[in-house]
């Protein structure tokens, strides 16, 4: 196929899609087929709006296919809807063979499934008389469609089949059993001819985006934000690395090894666990260039499984880092808090570095490092809410220096780091107007920072995930009229999820005191065991006021400096 063009985009029907001799082939590593019922339903419904109305377009989606020859393809996206449009044709040419053998206009009926199978299916070839077929689907699917629903055979045990070559023999199935159950396609050959020849194969539209390799075929997918997109980046990558090999048996260990590398690190965090492993070496990788830079730096089967060696050296740590409860940890428990914490602020800039860490030091050094990482998260990115871009640069500068051996302390790790480190003075005055909204998400935030706050006052440790303490808001989430007399009423919506107004109490106690006034709660306060919520008795004796909570969340930012404070500083 002559390469004069990167990509070429025009709109199709499914008749002239298949049509012209055109053979459309999965590449054999791609996903298997997914679809279920409710996929096969809302085809069927709209079908069968279509039915009776000629004028009428649906559309299908956009369907990226990369050219090997001027009439064969590789399926980069789409495989699923080509696959149940073929099975929907197959249904209806088991149907008018059926009709046929059962004394309903039998030449003709044959005559139309012919026709039907020419068109959408593929041609019986003339010395076996075996049914050919347009589309190949991938390693695990083929065989069973072509031998089998290709050839509209039935398997002998449906539920003993792997679970995609199930859905395709009930797709099959499904569609077999809609056109039995139509009243007007059920006896009616030319009827239900005319269905799967004009309705199916006329109004069902495609948008045929055709690229002329693999790197255009991604970034088409990249950008691409149309009905019926179902490939992953990760497939993607998947299958240039798989079409790198050659030989059998690398392709079997290719496949073994990368099931189980995803299996690990899951398949849609595959893209973001390669992106970090790439910035270990390289200061900036774009989420949209990662397809680009493995084919740049992976050509031949040697560099494929060089990747892989060093992916899997890093996949259960990816892991672990998103799972406090991972082996990982079990015999280095002073690890588990800071994953945990890194985990509740929702940050990630710093794998590479942990990466780097973790492969250099020993485990009493990767945990400084990770409690570092913790800590300046804390400041940069939870309190003082800076710009996170800056960061991933700042921490690929420190994993490339660990990993050339250049830092060889957790100290050298912090001079590297210092510049996104938020000094005392700016975390202080940040935490001092910090309000974390406990009616969402972010009320674990504020109970672990409440119960770290509380531990350094009382000196007793407080797991906010096991703690039994609830969140007190001293100024209620709805207060009733008498607040309004202490605390301006035009106030309380910005002041109730100030870090001042919330305090830990039992949960006993919380239910009692409840929206009431702040007399009533002073009474529980003095009673409970958190000495942060009994010190709010001592400083605020008869009412609570707008200058009492910035008092108390200043006292608590000047607590917060040194419990949020790195080893180094």
């Amino acid at each position: 196929m002559a390469k004069t063009n990167l990509l070429n985009t025009r709109t199709t029907n499914f008749l002239e899609l298949v049509g012209n001799g055109r053979i459309y082939r999965v590449p054999p590593y791609q996903r298997d087929y997914s679809w279920e019922e409710e996929q096969w339903e809302d085809l069927w419904n709209d079908l069968l709006e279509l039915r009776g109305r000629p004028d009428d377009r649906h559309y299908m989606g956009a369907l990226v296919v990369e050219g090997k020859s001027d009439r064969e393809f590789l399926i980069i996206d789409g495989q699923q809807r080509l696959a149940t449009l073929t099975l929907l044709a197959l249904a209806a040419i088991a149907k008018l063979q059926r009709l046929a053998d059962g004394g309903h206009d039998p030449e003709a009926n044959r005559e139309r499934s012919g026709g039907l199978r020419s068109r959408f299916v593929g041609e019986k070839d003339p010395a076996s008389l075996v049914e050919s077929s347009k589309l190949f689907l991938n390693a695990t699917d083929d065989a069973f469609f072509q031998d089998y629903l290709v050839q509209l055979r039935g398997p002998l045990n449906p539920r003993g089949l792997p679970k995609s070559n199930r859905l395709l023999w009930e797709c099959f199935s499904y569609f077999r059993a809609r056109l039995d159950d139509d009243a007007v396609l059920a006896r009616d050959g030319a009827g239900l001819a005319g269905f799967i020849a004009e309705t199916a194969g006329r109004q069902l539209m495609f948008i045929l985006i055709t690229v002329d390799d693999e790197l255009n075929a991604y970034t088409v997918f990249e950008t691409l934000n149309a009905r019926g997109l179902e490939l992953s980046s990760t497939d993607l990558l998947k299958n240039y690395l798989f079409s790198r090999l050659r030989v059998p048996a690398d392709l079997e260990a290719l496949g073994r090894r990368w099931r189980a590398l995803v299996a690990t690190v899951q398949q849609e965090r595959f893209p973001e666990f390669l992106r970090y492993h790439l910035l270990c070496e390289e200061p900036r990788v774009r989420s949209q260039r990662l397809f680009q830079m493995i084919r740049l730096r992976v050509t031949t089967p040697e560099q494929v499984f060089g990747l892989m060696d060093a992916l899997e050296r890093r996949a259960e740590l990816f892991a672990a880092l998103g799972d406090p409860g991972h082996g990982y940890w079990s015999e280095n428990p002073d690890a588990r808090p800071h994953v945990r914490e890194l985990q509740l602020f929702r940050v990630r800039q710093m794998t590479p570095l942990l990466f780097a860490a973790w492969e250099r030091f020993d485990r009493s050094d990767f945990t400084r490092v990770l409690k570092l990482a913790a800590v300046l998260s804390f400041r940069y990115s939870v309190v003082s809410g800076l710009n996170t871009n800056a960061l991933e640069p700042e921490y690929h500068r420190a994993a490339k220096a660990v990993l050339d051996r250049m830092a060889i302390t957790p100290g050298a790790v912090f001079q590297l780091v210092r510049g996104v480190y938020v000094d005392d003075g700016k975390f202080e005055q940040d935490f001092g107007g910090f309000a974390v909204d406990t009616s969402s998400q972010r009320k674990r935030l504020a109970k672990y920072i409440l119960s770290r706050l509380e531990h350094d006052a009382s000196g007793r440790a407080v797991d906010p995930d096991t703690d039994p303490a609830s969140i007190e808001h001293i100024l209620p989430e709805n207060p009733v009229d008498s607040w309004d007399a202490s605390v301006p009423r035009d106030r309380w919506e910005m002041l109730v999820y100030r870090l001042g107004n919330l305090t830990l109490l039992e949960p006993g106690a919380n239910r009692r005191v409840g929206n009431a006034d702040f007399t009533a709660k002073l009474v529980e306060y003095g009673k409970s065991a958190y000495q942060l919520t009994r010190d709010i008795a001592q400083m605020a004796p008869q009412e609570w006021t707008l200058a009492l909570l910035e008092e108390r969340q200043r006292r608590l930012a000047t607590r917060a400096v040194q419990v949020w404070r790195v080893d180094f500083a």
